[in-house]
């Protein structure tokens, strides 16, 4: 039953498809995928670990054409809280992932080939169309999330060449689990980008399918290719939540740039992890105050609204004056001036900046034309 039902899935997904980008040829007919870090190499007839990208006669079949999710949020939702404050976020997603973490809370869509219980909802559009949306509610970006990107990378960047034309910022919401070859693919198409830092010890990736190598170089290359780099770490009790660890990727993050702004988020049970209790404010002030002590100048604590005292706020590390006020996904007060704080005049790091006068003609030109 499970075989047949997945089985009848992957076929219907694999009449949406394209030849890939990311990949190479290997003798015998089989190819390597550069999509993710575990560059598979794929036989003939054979899917990657994705499940999504898969070898045909020698050549890389990629998902293309369709979207599983389509939903305007805040930008803070993402979350990004350096870029474009307050506005609205177009989210896009497909189906698949390159990791089976068991408290996923979008395993309906990442795992949809691999467990029976989760959606098989999808549908064709193509990249205008998007764009219609996001301008239809107001977005100011675009961004690729509720399934891993990077294994949808070539379909990411059709809707990012036609979100660009329209004037409209570009992001993803990645585990990070990138290869040097897909990121250089998608540097020209994609200006935000939040990675999932979910652990510091390599047993806890493997758990989750993956290896934490690749996502450390990942981090690194993200910030020194020029992508506004955010990244959020699920607190999850008896898991991650060890102050060694903590204090591992706080001092990682912080040697690459101690203005990479880390959210520290609250877990709930979900999916198949439901034993660890959910995660207290006390426990995200503590991992806060681990970022800020390793140097981080920009710490968050966030899924508990309310509950964090001023950890959901932007302040100055100059002179500490309040810049950006909010609870939960609402932006409350944005004080931020071009990029800087307004008493201090001290550049604070992000995405601040709007569409240049030309795109913001087309934009309006495009509303208007969506009604």
């Amino acid at each position: 039953m499970k075989s047949g039902f997945t089985m009848t899935l992957a076929e219907d997904l694999a009449q949406h498809t394209r030849e890939g980008d990311l990949y190479e040829p290997l003798e015998g007919n089989r190819i390597r995928c550069f999509a993710c870090g575990h560059c598979c190499p794929i036989p003939a007839g054979f899917a990657g670990v994705c499940k999504v990208r898969f070898n045909r006669a020698g050549k890389l079949l990629v998902p293309y054409g369709y979207v599983n999710a389509l939903q305007c949020d805040p930008i803070e939702k993402k979350p990004f809280f350096h870029a474009l404050p307050g506005s609205n976020a177009l989210s896009f997603g497909m189906l698949g992932c390159d990791l089976h973490c068991g408290y996923c809370q979008n395993w309906v869509s990442s795992q949809a080939l691999r467990d029976f219980r989760s959606s098989l909802d999808f549908r064709e559009t193509d990249p205008a169309s998007i764009l219609r949306v996001a301008l239809r509610f107001n977005a100011g970006s675009i961004v690729s999330t509720y399934n891993e990107p990077l294994i949808t990378a070539e379909w990411a960047v059709a809707v990012f060449r036609e979100a660009r034309a329209g004037g409209l910022v570009t992001g993803f919401v990645s585990n990070g689990n990138a290869t040097p070859q897909v990121l250089e693919y998608l540097r020209p198409f994609v200006d935000l980008y939040k990675v999932d830092l979910k652990s510091f010890t390599p047993a806890r990736y493997r758990e989750l399918g993956g290896r934490l190598d690749p996502i450390l170089d990942s981090l690194a290359r993200i910030h020194a290719l020029g992508f506004w780099l955010e990244v959020v770490t699920l607190v999850i009790p008896g898991f991650n939540d060890s102050p060694s660890e903590l204090e591992s990727m706080a001092a990682f993050l912080a040697g690459i740039s101690p203005d990479i702004p880390w959210h520290v988020t609250a877990f709930h049970p979900d999916y198949k992890m439901i034993g660890p209790a959910h995660t207290t404010a006390a426990t995200l002030d503590r991992a806060a105050s681990i970022g800020r002590s390793a140097g981080l100048r920009y710490v968050y604590a966030g899924n508990l609204p309310g509950h964090v005292g001023t950890l959901e706020n932007t302040y100055c590390p100059t002179c500490r004056s309040l810049l950006i006020e909010r609870r939960g996904f609402e932006v409350l007060q944005n004080r931020i001036l071009a990029g800087a704080c307004p008493d201090c005049h001290s550049g604070i790091p992000g995405f601040w900046r709007s569409a240049p006068p030309r795109a913001r003609e087309q934009i309006s030109t495009l509303r208007k034309q969506c009604g």
